[in-house]
């Protein structure tokens, strides 16, 4: 279980919430100001904490697992170990962690929006989101053409832990 806990690199963990607080903090700034709102609910921030975590997770594995199948980590890497390169975990333990983490982040996304939204065309945008959310956790560093490998990364971090993050949240807390 060490093994794992250290490819999750829980460290990381704080920018995932960030964007949550914020957007919630928000939410609850401003609950009952804003007409025909329901503000700020628990479980809205439970669900879109969870939610942000795994996707965390999720990316964190599966830069692990990409930057070994690029080369990317090696001997001559520096910073922490990384479970793949290392050998404590096998890249098919790894895809199967990554399979897991998308599975549960899916899930719990899809609970999120249908207890902020219920079922409507906006849950269909929101489910939207939670899709590209997962594909941008994937592909930063793993499979063909990872957009981290092209200095993308601070533009898919600036949009869903900032924007997506922050206004996403204040949205399924208030609807507004």
């Amino acid at each position: 279980m060490k093994h794992w806990l250290h490819a999750f690199r829980l460290r990381t963990l704080p920018l995932a919430v960030s964007s949550i607080i914020v957007g919630s903090a928000l939410a609850y700034i401003v609950d009952g100001e804003v007409m025909g709102s329901p503000g700020f609910r628990r479980s809205v921030l439970f669900l879109a904490l969870l939610t942000a975590v795994l996707l965390q997770i999720l990316s964190n594995l599966a830069n692990d697992l990409g930057d070994h199948q690029h080369g990317t980590d090696n001997n001559e890497r520096v910073g922490p170990q990384r479970a793949v390169q290392s050998g404590i975990i096998t890249p098919a333990q790894m895809k199967r962690a990554m399979l897991i983490c998308g599975t549960l982040a899916f899930l719990s996304g899809c609970a999120l929006i249908v207890i902020a939204l219920g079922l409507s065309l906006r849950t269909l945008a929101f489910l939207l989101i939670g899709l590209l959310a997962i594909g941008a956790a994937v592909k930063y560093t793993f499979g063909k053409n990872p957009y981290g490998y092209a200095g993308l990364g601070d533009i898919s971090v600036f949009l869903f832990f900032g924007i997506v993050g922050v206004c996403g949240t204040f949205y399924l807390h208030t609807t507004q």
